[in-house]
């Protein structure tokens, strides 16, 4: 069901956690006036790190432009909440939101087990699967999606839609092993159809390299489909790291719409 917030209120109040909340929210509101697609994915992070984290979380932090707000409203709750969190990052840029905002910086090897993830997604559908890689970060955010109690995705409105491709047309990213991504392609090509792509990088000569030093091949599928079945056919393909494919994962998404609202499902 479709729940719609009223951000200047109970969303930033979150009850009577918060402390200061008169100043800071006005602060806050006064940050919103922005234009375009940013107060969108602003207000869908904001209304997520407002309602779901807690003192003492250990959190998991994804990867792209929405997840600059909600890393800046996490710090300003740690600074005016005296929250004690805990950051696990999905990414470099991750890493570095964490480290400049001046949060906890932890990994899955002494924290193993989340309370929360929180990333963002290039499209979502009615069963709330996702597509995500677009920005070539999904093997390490599954890791730590995976790993967290809940996986709360934040999005503007126009990442929704009835099904996968409908928004998002530049195909399912998988992350490949360098030596095998033209094999992998064929095989792709072979099983389902559609065009696999190479993902060549737009500022430096040659293909896109991700954080673990794969490649990243956009599958352009000619249809919906059994997403769970064509992601574990996928994941059998010999030369395949992970896929852009979140199935089954998501507890809620937040979606940030054009006047300022929050739609959560």
């Amino acid at each position: 069901m479709w729940r719609v917030l009223k951000l200047c209120a109970r969303s930033f109040m979150n009850g009577d956690k918060a402390k200061n909340t008169g100043s800071s929210s006005i602060r806050w509101l006064s940050s919103l006036a922005m234009d375009g697609v940013d107060i969108e994915k602003k207000s869908a992070a904001y209304a997520a790190v407002n309602e779901n984290v807690e003192d003492n979380h250990v959190l998991g932090i994804g990867s792209g432009s929405t997840i600059v707000y909600a890393v800046d409203r996490l710090a300003a709750r740690v600074k005016d909440e005296n929250l004690k969190v805990t950051c696990i990052p999905t990414s470099f840029q991750a890493r570095q939101l964490i480290v400049n905002a001046k949060l906890t910086l932890s990994d899955l090897e002494r924290n193993p087990e989340l309370d929360l993830a929180i990333d963002g997604a290039d499209e979502v559908d009615a069963s709330l699967c996702l597509i995500k890689g677009g920005g070539g970060c999904l093997t390490q955010e599954k890791i730590v999606a995976a790993c967290a109690k809940k996986f709360i995705v934040i999005a503007d409105y126009r990442k929704e839609s009835k099904h996968l491709g409908e928004k998002w047309t530049r195909g399912i990213p998988i992350e490949v092993i360098p030596m095998a991504y033209v094999p992998v392609m064929r095989r792709i090509k072979k099983l389902f159809g559609g065009e696999p792509e190479l993902r060549m990088a737009k500022q430096k000569a040659g293909p896109v390299v991700t954080d673990n030093g794969n490649l990243i091949v956009d599958w352009k599928f000619d249809k919906a489909g059994d997403w769970l079945k064509i992601n574990q056919q996928l994941m059998m393909i010999p030369g395949v790291v992970e896929t852009g494919l979140f199935i089954g994962m998501a507890s809620k998404v937040y979606f940030g719409n054009p006047d300022g609202t929050v739609s959560v499902r």
